[in-house]
């Protein structure tokens, strides 16, 4: 996983609340075996309409998303984050996420800023109002704000989830920080006991 402490970039205001991941991602992708390609399938059944806001050249690029209460909720899929990052945000900023959505998006590297209700209407205006405000989440500091439009705010986050964003460790990487500890409990198990490399 690459290392996150800031996410800065432009943003797209997805003004609904309780976006579901079969709306981020319609079950039809789910059929892909790989992992890649699931940012053409992100609001899908949306993006049939031409006036849905992915559809607007003013935010093309965009790398944060500003979304309305409630976003993530639904099934456990992975998939959901994956289209979010793969289409190219880098932070999904919402008053309340899905708890599995905002899971699975420590893990795969997809920043998930809680913010009050307040600050996300006033967000939400901005972005809305002026396509071209920088937004600046600070994963370190764990703040958020649009300088320009005088708007900051803390946010909260789980330290495990902030060190994996800050060290760029996924699952694998974090078990491998502990390799000198497994390989010392190997070493000292009894030779009876099942092994799961070379030979017994």
């Amino acid at each position: 996983m690459e290392t996150i402490r800031e996410v800065r970039g432009t943003a797209l205001p997805l003004d609904r609340s309780d976006v579901d991941t079969d709306q981020i991602i319609p079950s039809g992708w789910l059929k892909r075996v790989e992992r890649t390609g699931f940012g053409e399938g992100l609001f899908s059944t949306w993006r049939e309409d031409p006036g849905f806001v992915l559809n607007d050249e003013r935010f093309h690029g965009a790398s944060v998303l500003v979304a309305g209460p409630n976003f993530g909720t639904g099934s456990s899929r992975e998939h959901a984050v994956w289209a979010v990052q793969q289409y190219g945000f880098k932070a999904v900023i919402s008053p309340r996420f899905g708890d599995i959505f905002r899971n699975n998006a420590g893990k795969c590297g997809l920043v998930a800023v809680v913010v009050d209700a307040d600050f996300g209407r006033a967000l939400m205006s901005a972005v809305q109002t002026d396509e071209s405000l920088e937004v600046v989440v600070d994963v370190e500091r764990l703040t958020v704000g649009v300088p320009a439009a005088g708007l900051t705010t803390t946010f909260p986050l789980d330290p495990a989830v902030q060190e994996r964003f800050l060290n760029g460790l996924d699952d694998i990487e974090l078990t491998l920080r502990l390799n000198a500890d497994i390989e010392a409990y190997e070493s000292a198990r009894a030779p009876w006991l099942p092994v799961t490399t070379g030979a017994a």
